[in-house]
């Protein structure tokens, strides 16, 4: 299944992953979410993960801080959060070089100016869960921005409140020894 499938812009519905009483009434209270703010939702998710994947791995840390965004974001449960980045990482490392644009594209379609606005402060958030914004991350991140249409000078503004976070100001800690 592809991503735009998973969002709802391809021919087939999600199905369920996993067969436990409690997975299967997450999802069914996620497709009870308005269909526009579920694919928002889905969109917004799947952006996360693509920066948090930047480096080729999801720390723990960064899932934590995807869950903790999604759900404050899109006003959900705890778990309906958990259950959404889950998905959106599984789609990302199945699908990521070949959706990572389209998903960026439709999400930039559906959003207004705040909206991505937010979106990069919180892919920001995440690339920071690490306590260092990778070259990695932050070259994705400025990727996202440019396919989303922000101009340079809203990415400068958000990046600058990350400053001590990116690695090229960090300085490298001795070698013990």
């Amino acid at each position: 299944m592809s991503i735009l499938d998973w969002i709802g812009f391809g021919k087939a519905a999600p199905e369920p992953a996993a067969q436990s009483d409690t997975v299967r009434r997450i999802v069914e209270a996620l497709d009870r979410l308005e269909p526009e703010r579920a694919r928002y939702l889905a969109a917004f998710a799947y952006i996360l993960s693509r920066v948090a994947r930047a480096d080729l791995k999801v720390a723990p840390e960064e899932t934590r801080a995807m869950e903790r965004i999604v759900a404050e974001h899109g006003d959900l449960p705890e778990e309906q959060a958990m259950v959404v980045v889950q998905m959106a990482k599984h789609q990302n490392l199945l699908f990521g070089a070949t959706e990572n644009f389209l998903v960026t594209r439709e999400f930039n379609r559906i959003s207004t100016h705040e909206q991505k606005m937010a979106l990069l402060d919180c892919l920001f958030g995440v690339a920071a869960a690490e306590k260092s914004v990778s070259q990695l991350e932050d070259n994705e991140i400025r990727k996202v921005a440019r396919e989303l249409g922000l101009e340079h000078p809203d990415f400068i503004a958000v990046r600058s409140r990350y400053r001590d976070r990116l690695s090229v100001f960090q300085k490298d800690e001795p070698a013990a020894g």
